[in-house]
């Protein structure tokens, strides 16, 4: 049985929500319709705090010091009662936290009282799921609870706290949203079809169509970026042939791992090794230098070397430093933000000072190599503008729905552009929706809610 099929919401529901171990403080949240008389059974307020009968009985969170009454346990506890009354709460219910004493034994004291009271274990991620439930948090917020829980990076953190707080919800529900609107307008003209009712026009039509097409699109690659991304962020060295990449490639690791020759296009394949620069892990690719190539050999390093600068998180553009061709080259500037310029070879040739964007390193005497490190780092660090990632769980379970969407919305286009059935062009229009919903929550089944709460672990 799907372990979603054995919760039962109107069940009062306690766990441990601190680490389990020992430490200065520890805490049990309590949740569900009993969560009141639960606490009200152990809870002993101060006496400036009033009675808990009548504390707890108003409709405000509050916190409210006092000490729990155990059987087992030979005196009180000093406790801090965090009590939230109604919907406001996390879980969209009356819901609890004692603060106390993080030992293990009193911990566990405490939950066999609340048990014994008749109030059940709660099972991994079921206070998530009963936010979801309520309308709380939608499907991709609650994955973002696990994304934050589970982070191992500022990076990671960062893109869990972003789609936590609403940045991945808001652009569906806009775009559903949007959808919705202009399925009701077809709707409302189909219902009108004898009267010369006009409720959108054809280029209306295919304009929300279309912008509905490039957001469900947009998100799409966005998921597609994510599955592709490796743990660590992936720096690619990129540039014309003979521009010292392999050299640098060479120094930053410590050891010649790439062959460095004088001729141009010695790379022909690509390298990759793991290393931290400037404090961050990263995966270093070396590729084969831009150029045009002839034969099988050249345009598979090529293909290869494509391949590994879509994939990056940075692209540094490799250039020596005596070459005064600007670095214009279009794979550079496609990647904008994503390129850092390096200017090769600094101690070649004479003296010349590299632009305010640019860095100077000698791979070979080793100059500027520290702060080269510093200003990759520096970049991973920083977001994109307007490049706002997916979590990998949202991105798994999302990406099968956007590409049904985005096929739903290319159908309708198709479909509008030869003024077809609008009967048909709805049909479609509502396929998108569904399968948008499902991305959200709006539209799931008992397998999806298995999938993203089976992860959780007891107490969140």
């Amino acid at each position: 049985m799907p372990f979603s099929h054995s919760l039962h919401p109107a069940d009062t529901i306690a766990a441990l929500a601190s680490a389990p171990g020992g430490a200065a403080r520890g805490i049990v949240r309590v949740s569900g319709p009993a969560t009141r008389a639960a606490v009200a059974s152990i809870f002993i307020p101060e006496p400036q705090s009033g009675g808990v009968g009548e504390s707890l009985g108003r409709a405000v969170a509050w916190c409210y010091p006092g000490a729990l009454q155990i059987d087992s346990l030979s005196r009180p506890v000093p406790v801090d009662l965090y009590f939230w009354p109604d919907h406001r709460s996390y879980t969209g219910e009356p819901l609890s936290e004692l603060h106390t004493v993080g030992s293990p034994p009193i911990l566990e004291a405490v939950l066999a009282e609340l048990f014994a009271n008749g109030i059940r274990p709660a099972h991994p991620g079921e206070f998530t799921l009963r936010a979801f439930l309520t309308g709380r948090i939608d499907l991709t917020q609650a994955e973002a609870v696990l994304g934050v829980i589970d982070a191992q990076s500022e990076g990671e953190l960062r893109t869990a706290l972003e789609q936590l707080a609403g940045g991945l919800s808001s652009q569906i529900l806009r775009l559903r949203g949007d959808l919705l609107d202009l399925l009701a307008d077809l709707e409302a003209g189909l219902d009108f079809a004898d009267e010369p009712i006009e409720f959108v026009s054809h280029a209306a039509l295919l304009g929300r169509l279309g912008l509905a097409r490039e957001g469900v699109a947009e998100l799409l690659v966005r998921a597609d970026r994510r599955l592709r991304s490796a743990p660590r962020p992936r720096v690619v060295l990129a540039g014309p042939p003979n521009a010292g990449k392999s050299t640098l490639f060479n120094a930053l690791l410590g050891e010649r791992a790439a062959l460095v020759s004088e001729v141009a296009g010695t790379t022909r394949d690509y390298l990759t090794a793991d290393l931290e620069l400037g404090g961050v892990a990263i995966s270093l690719v070396d590729t084969a230098g831009i150029e045009v190539q002839r034969g099988p050999i050249g345009l598979a390093a090529q293909k290869h070397r494509q391949e590994q600068m879509d994939q990056a998180d940075l692209v540094v553009w490799c250039q020596p430093l005596d070459e005064t061709t600007a670095v214009t080259s279009s794979t550079a500037a496609r990647n904008g933000e994503r390129c850092l310029v390096v200017r090769t070879k600094s101690d070649i040739g004479p003296p010349i000072v590299p632009a305010a964007h640019e860095l100077a390193v000698s791979a070979r005497l080793g100059l500027g190599i520290r702060d080269f490190g510093s200003a990759v780092a520096a970049r991973l660090s920083t977001p994109v503008a307007g490049d706002r990632q997916l979590l990998g769980t949202t991105a798994a379970r999302g990406r099968e729905s956007l590409r049904q969407a985005l096929a739903a919305l290319d159908r309708a286009l198709d479909l509008a552009r030869h003024e077809s059935d609008q009967d048909l062009l709805a049909i479609e229009i509502r396929e998108a929706l569904d399968e948008l919903g499902k991305i959200a929550g709006a539209v799931y089944t008992d397998d999806i809610l298995d999938r993203v709460f089976s992860r959780f672990c007891i107490g969140k």
